[in-house]
């Protein structure tokens, strides 16, 4: 066992995870594709969008049967460059793929391809379907809603999920951007990281359940009663702004595929009803709108790099360098790195399941 920090290898951590959904119903190719997504946002540092969300999102779902992790997504309407898709309750990033592919498609024939969803779950990491643009050299966009735990500015009551979005734009020679972001001030998963490590969280993240700021990841949770602020925190820190930012996303995921929206999706970790999130994707093909676009990212990501940083030891970055660095690290280290309580947590699962736990490096 580590004492610390602990190497496990991404094929072995696929294969845990997999057998984990397997083992509570769902099919080998499902499993795997959704597993997939997981690894991916442990593997770029995303921890709270990991494997943190295996046993308590994705198996209890499978497992109190308000998921439906076998079935398969359905178009219910579509024009050339438009398309409505029923997730009918699948796992979310079997939705979500099939969603992102057919926007995909969609963009190579018109420029652009616009889906939005219904009926779906919980997908990970947005950034992980903007991506499947970028591979194609096309811009990448998604969004998606959840359960309420965001107040509104001058709010003191959940209303609405922590809102992602994600932006995708290819440079030159396999640079890019890759932005994925909450448009609350942080995700839960952060905040459930820092009370299982201890530590307090940063004063703006979060109300308790007196509507006043709290540093204590145990009031700010759901289950302390808590709610998350908007990006940006109070008012006077332009925390309006990231609700605005949050209405756009619930406009795109909520309003515009008829899926439940703000206050009337499932509260978290409800186990006696379906989710039926609401999620949207975006694909552009840059060269039906102008010449040399790659070229142009380019410069625009080497004149940010290349400013004088305030500090010698911060470098100025793109969104998406943090995440491309701690991917280098996993491929030069031959694995993921865990702390202990949460690769303990897998280990518990493991016996509670009847599969192997992942082997450590």
């Amino acid at each position: 066992m580590c004492d610390s920090d602990c190497l496990v290898g991404e094929e072995d951590l696929k294969r845990f995870g997999t057998e984990c959904l397997m083992a509570v119903g769902a099919c080998r190719d499902h499993a795997q594709e959704h597993i997939e997504v997981l690894v991916e946002a442990d593997r770029r540092g995303h921890y709270s969008h990991g494997f943190n969300r295996l046993r308590g999102h994705y198996v209890a779902d499978i497992r109190s049967k308000i998921c439906d992790p076998n079935n398969k997504p359905s178009i219910e309407r579509e024009t050339i460059s438009t398309a409505l898709v029923n997730g009918n309750n699948s796992l979310g990033a079997v939705v979500g793929n099939f969603a992102m592919k057919l926007a995909i498609k969609k963009a190579k024939e018109s420029g652009v391809g616009w889906v939005t969803v219904r009926g779906s779950n919980h997908f990970g990491i947005a950034g992980h379907y903007a991506k499947m643009a970028l591979d194609e050299g096309m811009l990448g966009m998604a969004f998606t809603n959840g359960s309420p735990y965001v107040a509104p500015t001058r709010s003191g009551t959940s209303t609405f999920s922590t809102l992602p979005l994600s932006l995708a734009a290819p440079a030159k020679n396999g640079d890019h951007m890759l932005l994925d972001m909450a448009t609350s001030s942080a995700a839960v998963g952060k905040m459930e990281l820092a009370k299982a490590f201890g530590k307090s969280i940063p004063s703006g993240w979060a109300l308790n359940r007196e509507g006043k700021p709290t540093t204590d990841p145990i009031e700010a949770l759901p289950s302390g009663g808590g709610c998350g602020m908007p990006l940006g925190g109070p008012e006077e820190n332009g925390g309006y702004k990231g609700y605005g930012l949050g209405l756009m996303v619930e406009i795109f995921c909520g309003i515009l595929s008829g899926s439940d929206w703000g206050p009337h999706v499932r509260k978290w970790k409800i186990q006696d009803q379906i989710a039926n999130l609401g999620q949207c994707f975006i694909a552009l093909d840059p060269g039906s709108y102008t010449d040399g676009f790659q070229d142009r990212c380019q410069a625009l990501l080497d004149t940010c790099r290349n400013l004088p940083p305030l500090d010698p030891d911060l470098p100025v970055i793109i969104p998406g360098d943090r995440g491309r660095s701690r991917e280098e690290a996993v491929r030069r280290d031959g694995g993921v790195r865990y702390k202990r309580e949460q690769y303990n947590n897998m280990v518990e699962l493991a016996k509670e399941l009847n599969v192997d736990p992942p082997a450590l490096v």
